[in-house]
């Protein structure tokens, strides 16, 4: 069996299928080729669209590092009899920390002043006042095992008031977990302090959170993506904050990756934004890398 690890995987998972198959690796120059006699991929963010699935007449498995699958034509997979895997729940607690750390480095502008520090040390501190997270009023769209978890750190940690919005979870999600359901976005976003995003990229949920929901926000409030660029419109964003309507944002996903250097977000003094590394942790890469592998070897084998 040839395997082709096509983005930069931890050791471990490569490691683990070169035991069971030949191993072209992302930095390969024979990876470009994988088109030709791949039986595996093992993939993070490089983009298998369909055109790619119609030359690749061997492939039988893509397995993805990470939960979101908006990089696989999965249409084009299902329609030639290519399996997709994925590692949902492995980087639950890395991301969940990410959100919790952006929205405080928001609230109680860490980065803004890093920055002025940086720059020549002498900050008028009374002029940039943050904002207290204790007992205020966390939003959680996606009710999954990464809301679950952000819900939870909030809860702890600040005696957050906790809404949660997921259409397609049942009534009793979270029963353990003090909180109020909301029946609608525009139901919960007048009360938020900070709304945090934990939904994958549908075309449901593409400008879920547009300039007419944006205006509904405190602005005080902020936003918090560590799901999918494209959820939030980026430019709507731009201009609640930038108008003073809303008070600022921490993504670590955009809808072009990675964002340029003059994109208009990155122009704001409470904007924070950081490169899709959520999942970005030693012990989080070690065990997605030993799944996807294992996952791609229990696949190929099942289709001897």
């Amino acid at each position: 069996m040839k395997v082709y690890v096509l983005d930069a995987f931890h050791l471990s998972g490569v490691e683990l299928a070169e035991k069971q198959a030949e191993v072209i690796r992302w930095d390969d120059p024979r990876a470009k080729n994988w088109h030709e006699d791949a039986d595996g991929l093992m993939v993070r963010g490089k983009k298998i669209a369909a055109e790619d699935m119609v030359r690749a007449k061997k492939l039988r498995v893509i397995s993805k590092q990470g939960v979101g699958l908006d990089n696989i034509d999965l249409e084009a997979a299902k329609a030639h009899g290519i399996a997709v895997c994925r590692t949902p729940g492995v980087n639950s607690e890395a991301v969940a920390e990410m959100a919790l750390s952006l929205g405080l480095s928001v609230v109680r502008r860490v980065t803004e002043f890093d920055r002025m520090t940086r720059a020549d040390g002498k900050v008028q501190r009374a002029n940039f006042l943050g904002h207290e997270s204790w007992q205020k009023t966390i939003g959680i769209v996606g009710m999954g095992n990464i809301g679950t978890l952000v819900a939870r750190k909030w809860r702890g940690a600040f005696d957050a008031k906790i809404i949660g919005y997921d259409p397609y979870v049942p009534a009793n999600r979270w029963s353990e977990l003090p909180h109020k359901r909301a029946a609608s976005l525009e139901e919960m976003l007048p009360q938020v302090d900070i709304l945090s995003l934990h939904l994958p990229l549908t075309a449901e949920s593409r400008n879920l959170i547009n300039a007419a929901r944006l205006a509904l926000m405190k602005p005080t409030a902020v936003v918090v993506n560590t799901s999918r660029g494209g959820i939030v419109n980026e430019a709507a964003l731009y201009q609640a904050i930038s108008s003073g309507k809303l008070f600022g944002a921490g993504f670590d996903v955009f809808e072009v990756e990675p964002p340029t250097s003059d994109h208009p977000l990155m122009s704001l003094p409470t904007f924070v934004g950081t490169p899709h590394a959520a999942a970005g942790t030693v012990e989080t890469q070690a065990r997605s890398s030993m799944l996807a592998a294992s996952q791609l070897l229990e696949a190929l084998a099942s289709r001897l």
